[in-house]
């Protein structure tokens, strides 16, 4: 996470991805309080939106605000989570309920929940696909007037978005979510609260389609089913897509789409800021990669924290995150990059580069579904910022060198548990995690360093590091670790 340091610029942040198993974020508190651009409240009594146990995979940046830079990560596949999760059965947790015998009058009724559902859905869809505004609205229960608002803005946005596909599709439904006074407020001869996939594809973006679950109330009148809400009953770690939180305004570059929740003109601001990231990644990566990226650009905290699934105030001093659009893991999942638009303008055009650059990086290197060691993923994406945007050693080193003029030379490369939030010596894990990839370049070359990433990348066997050291730089882990000692003295001068 991005804290306050001092004057000059410095890098230290903290990265969460999930490397293949889907790990669950805490129970959230409903954040029926924060701002909801669209629906702005949950249509319930009481119930605030909450999010489902679905972790996403996701990268967070915190910025000193300073000027300054930090950059690092924490991977949930690997058995730790930066920033642990709360206790899931925290106040505020949606639980689900105790299962009960399912009669065959019950299985019956479900069916026909879910062909009635299902047939709105695919309605939805084809009017999506269609562009046909009418027939969306159709499928709008006409007495939620609060939702027909928000879904006239949700028809807007899709149409804006450059998509290449879009279904949903009806997955379960749960006939008791729904409170009484609810189910009284929604009048009809049924309502009731279904999970729906939504998948989308942005054509010339996403090599496959972002996939989120979504919960929706359905209400039956009048012989005819329709949707009345896409924001009720949000359970821990839920996710919500960034085109039903507000309107969309989109800039794009020539290598970048701005998706912004704020204005036009600040989408536009950033489209040059993650062109030359794609530019300066390139020049490092080389073009074995798609050489885009999709930026998101939320107006408010709360928006930030519905896009990640996050509890909060989870993002107050975090600059960028870097998330897999999925349910769960998956390589060649669509990802995306959300800035907090507040530490970015704080940051100054030098911080905003940098910060792009370590996320681009990570996304051109598929860092969210890699099996690379931290210190590798995060040393490499600050080789590759730094080298876009020069620092100096001894403001981007800084609480390293005083570490180590103190006696205290890191024993070994970075470990799992040193990019924890709560880690004390986080800021030195991150450095000599950078130094050690440029000790890498300066060695061996720039193009070795690449390689050698690009080895552990691609392993499928636990020793894929050893393999890497020894038949791309010619060493051992041991000697490796006994030059960059040294190294790192030298340029501390101890």
């Amino acid at each position: 996470m991005f804290r306050l340091v001092g004057a000059g610029e410095q890098r230290r942040a903290e990265v969460i991805d999930e490397q293949g198993d889907t790990v669950p974020l805490p129970a959230i508190p409903s954040i029926g309080d924060a701002e909801e651009p669209i629906e702005h409240r949950p249509e319930s009594s009481g119930d605030g939106p909450r999010r489902p146990p679905f972790a996403p995979i996701l990268k967070k940046v915190a910025l000193g605000l300073a000027v300054c830079l930090a950059a690092g990560a924490g991977y949930a596949g690997l058995e730790y989570v930066a920033d642990a999760p709360a206790d899931p059965n925290a106040p505020g947790a949606s639980q689900a309920p105790p299962s009960s015998p399912t009669t065959p009058d019950d299985a019956e009724a479900g069916v026909q929940r879910a062909v009635a559902g299902e047939a709105v859905l695919q309605k939805m869809t084809a009017a999506v696909q269609n562009e046909d505004r009418a027939e969306f609205l159709a499928t709008i229960d006409p007495k939620a007037a609060q939702f027909r608002t928000s879904a006239r803005t949700i028809f807007s946005n899709l149409s804006l978005l450059p998509l290449g596909s879009f279904e949903l599709r009806y997955l379960s439904d749960d006939v008791g979510a729904l409170t009484p006074d609810r189910q009284a407020e929604l009048g009809g001869t049924q309502s009731w609260l279904a999970q729906v996939e939504v998948s989308w594809q942005l054509s010339g973006y996403d090599a496959k389609p972002a996939r989120e679950t979504l919960p929706v109330t359905f209400v039956t009148r009048g012989g005819k089913t329709y949707a009345a809400s896409f924001s009720e009953r949000f359970v821990a770690g839920q996710r919500r897509p960034v085109w039903a939180l507000g309107p969309l305004d989109l800039a794009k570059g020539r290598n970048s789409l701005v998706v912004s929740l704020d204005s036009e003109s600040e989408a536009r601001s950033y489209v040059s800021v993650a062109d030359r990231a794609v530019e300066a990644v390139t020049d490092v990566w080389g073009k074995r990669w798609q050489q885009k990226v999709v930026v998101y650009l939320p107006a408010k905290q709360a928006q930030m924290e519905a896009v990640l699934g996050a509890r909060p105030n989870t993002y107050t001093q975090i600059a960028a995150v870097t998330m897999a659009e999925l349910d769960t893991p998956a390589v060649g999942a669509p990802v995306r990059i959300v800035a907090n638009p507040k530490l970015f303008e704080e940051l100054g055009k030098q911080g905003r580069r940098i910060v792009l650059t370590h996320e681009t990086t990570h996304v051109a290197s598929t860092a969210t579904a890699s099996p690379v060691p931290l210190w590798l993923a995060e040393g490499f994406a600050d080789y590759v910022a730094f080298s876009a945007v020069p620092v100096q050693d001894e403001s981007a080193a800084k609480e390293l060198f005083k570490a180590i003029r103190a006696g205290h030379v890191p024993k070994t490369l970075p470990t799992p548990e040193a990019f924890a939030a709560s880690a004390k010596e986080l800021p030195e894990a991150y450095e000599s995690a950078w130094l050690a990839c440029r000790m890498i370049a300066e060695r061996d070359g720039e193009d070795k360093l690449v390689q050698f990433y690009r080895a552990v990348h691609a392993s499928r066997t636990s020793t894929g590091l050893a393999d890497a050291f020894k038949n791309v730089l010619g060493t051992t882990e041991a000697e490796f670790v006994d030059e960059w000692q040294k190294y790192l003295e030298r340029l501390a001068g101890a």
